[in-house]
């Protein structure tokens, strides 16, 4: 799967219900079930042009989010945050430091969540 479709499955994950039904359907056939837009066009009654205009207002759409909500981006810097800190950890725990390794630790996974 090419980066570009996983960025944007992952958009959706995150904003997909923000959609209209109409870009959220060509969004699931299209991406998730791997129909072309001919496919997908006579599935749900329109053009193909008119699902490729669909197509290109509902990527819009997930980007404009992302750049006004950043939730991806959000998660993503408090993924990298939690990585870190039970690194930390894990070096704390190796140098004997125990207790604060683990309080380390619990505060990681209220971050993970």
């Amino acid at each position: 799967m090419k980066a570009e479709t996983l960025e944007l499955t992952l958009l959706y994950d995150y904003y997909g219900e923000m959609l209209t039904e109409k870009q959220q359907t060509c969004f699931d056939l299209h991406f998730h079930q791997d129909l072309s837009l001919a496919e997908i066009a006579e599935e749900i009654g329109i053009s193909r042009q008119g699902v490729h205009d669909t197509l290109a207002r509902t990527e819009a759409a997930l980007r404009g989010m992302e750049e006004h909500l950043g939730c991806v981006s959000r998660a993503r810097v408090l993924q990298q945050a939690y990585r870190e800190l039970q690194a930390a950890a894990e070096e704390l725990r190796e140098a004997g430091q125990t207790r604060i390794a683990e309080r380390i630790s619990a505060a990681a996974d209220l971050v993970k969540e």
